[in-house]
């Protein structure tokens, strides 16, 4: 290149590398921050219901034989350990109970592995609550806007989703790189190698959600432990491809080949923010639900009764039913409280029934509700089939129409095209205050649920993570 040549374009992780170091250095705009921390929040209300999980029982044991030096702390476990570690755990509990925030068109679920990544980087070097927020922010982006590159506008879905893979954990991996980045100190280039770095480490099979297995669980947290790693192996020297979101054997053309949009992922970078759009989940289950569980609680407020449903039809997308529908004999009879959480039939006949928290709830996912004859009865009832409404509006919504015919001959229908928890139809604060204290009320009384509260919110002024992280810290029981 000769002086008189021009400088060459910046490549996309560098585009992203370098508003991760403009937003560390200037921070995010304070509606932003303040959104951020209403993520923190649910993330840790979520974490806290998820202590009793298989997948805690499986996680924590295994990060404690790791040792190491007590940087950061796994939620409700007593435990400090390194922030790798931390991370794994916490973004693990987070995703445990899908009832983390969603984003659309994507179809990923960015906080948990994010938030995890950035809280325990924040913890082990002492950073501001304002600088965690700031970074979690830019993960998150990150990673759904990596998610938008593997959205095939013209099929409608995931190309990633798709191919069986899961965005959120392998999108999130390079997320929470960033992050982990920027509450680390690193500068733009270094930035850039720990997504590089990340981008081999992200990975994830959608299987579990079809036929069991409770893998998914750990997805998020993988993610965030690989996204400290590759934040501290760039520190030490490590670097990562300079084209390794658009290259020929990069991320977007491994995962998605010719469906990628490189675009997408740079378009509007730093004007235009994801973030506020991201949907909070009002119910613990796998979002593709939401909308028949909607419906569902909509003809109980009408007074239909259970006992007089005859037969029940869940219209929704077509990419829909092979995660909630298919297969019919699986999902009508759920093995699991965890299988229960990705069963069309199931979650409408909960909400059918009456659940708790915002509509279903915690108790509706156990093993033993999972057992109960009246539930299972009624799920035998519902029929999934596709619906070419709702196959306009997904992936924007995840919509679903659902249609109960009664004993005396009636038809009723209700349609629900916006989901609940978006920008279209926000939870309220005390919604989300309610989700929080009754998540966090599994493990905490009264009082320090509320102190967490307090802690959260006080996040963007706070001198550090560590008011709130002592707050949930639990106690070691091993």
């Amino acid at each position: 290149m000769t002086a008189d040549s021009p400088a060459p374009s910046p490549t996309v992780v560098q585009q992203l590398a370098e508003l991760a170091a403009s937003v560390r250095r200037d921070g995010l705009p304070d509606a932003l921050r303040e959104d951020v921390a209403r993520r923190v929040l649910d993330f840790v209300g979520n974490s806290l219901a998820a202590g009793g999980e298989s997948s805690a029982a499986a996680v924590v044991p295994v990060v404690r034989g790791w040792g190491g030096p007590p940087e950061a702390t796994p939620i409700g476990t007593g435990l400090r350990v390194p922030s790798a570690a931390a991370a794994l755990v916490n973004g693990t509990l987070a995703h445990s109970l899908d009832f983390d925030d969603t984003h659309l068109p994507s179809v990923l679920h960015p906080s948990a592995s994010v938030v995890a990544a950035a809280l325990a980087v924040a913890e082990a070097t002492g950073a501001k609550g304002a600088q965690m927020l700031d970074a979690a922010g830019v993960g998150i982006e990150v990673t759904v806007r990596l998610g938008m590159g593997g959205y095939d506008a013209a099929k409608g879905s995931s190309e990633f989703f798709e191919r069986g893979q899961h965005a959120t954990s392998i999108c999130g991996a390079v997320g929470s790189a960033v992050a982990a980045a920027m509450v680390g100190g690193l500068d733009a280039d270094r930035i850039a190698d720990a997504a590089g770095i990340a981008a081999s480490m992200g990975s994830g099979l959608l299987e579990a959600n079809r036929t069991g297995g409770t893998v998914k669980r750990v997805h998020c947290g993988w993610a965030a432990h690989g996204g400290v790693v590759a934040a501290d192996l760039a520190r030490h020297g490590l670097t990562g491809p300079p084209t390794v979101v658009e290259g020929r054997f990069g991320f977007l053309q491994a995962f998605c080949g010719d469906h990628a949009d490189v675009d997408a992922v740079t378009a509007g970078l730093g004007e235009h923010w994801e973030l506020p759009g991201i949907f909070f989940k009002p119910y613990p289950c796998n979002h593709f639900t939401h909308a028949g569980i909607d419906a569902a609680l909509e003809l109980r407020a009408r007074g239909v009764r259970p006992d007089d449903i005859v037969a029940i039809e869940l219209g929704v997308p077509t990419h829909v039913l092979k995660t909630i529908g298919q297969p019919p004999e699986e999902k009508a009879r759920p093995r699991s409280g965890y299988h229960a959480a990705f069963s069309g039939p199931y979650t409408v006949a909960a909400a059918l029934l009456g659940g708790g928290g915002l509509g279903v709830f915690h108790e509706d996912f156990t093993d033993e509700a999972t057992r109960d004859e009246r539930r299972l009865s009624l799920a035998a009832k519902v029929r999934c089939v596709p619906d070419e409404q709702c196959d306009r509006i997904f992936p924007h919504q995840f919509p679903a129409v659902l249609r109960v015919d009664t004993t005396d001959g009636t038809r009723h229908e209700v349609r629900i095209d916006a989901n609940r928890g978006g920008p279209e139809r926000p939870l309220s604060t005390d919604e989300l205050a309610t989700k929080l204290r009754l998540n966090a009320s599994r493990v905490l009384d009264a009082e320090r649920a509320a102190a967490v509260a307090a802690a959260g919110v006080a996040l963007p002024g706070a001198p550090d993570v560590s008011g709130l992280m002592d707050l949930v810290r639990g106690s070691d029981q091993a």
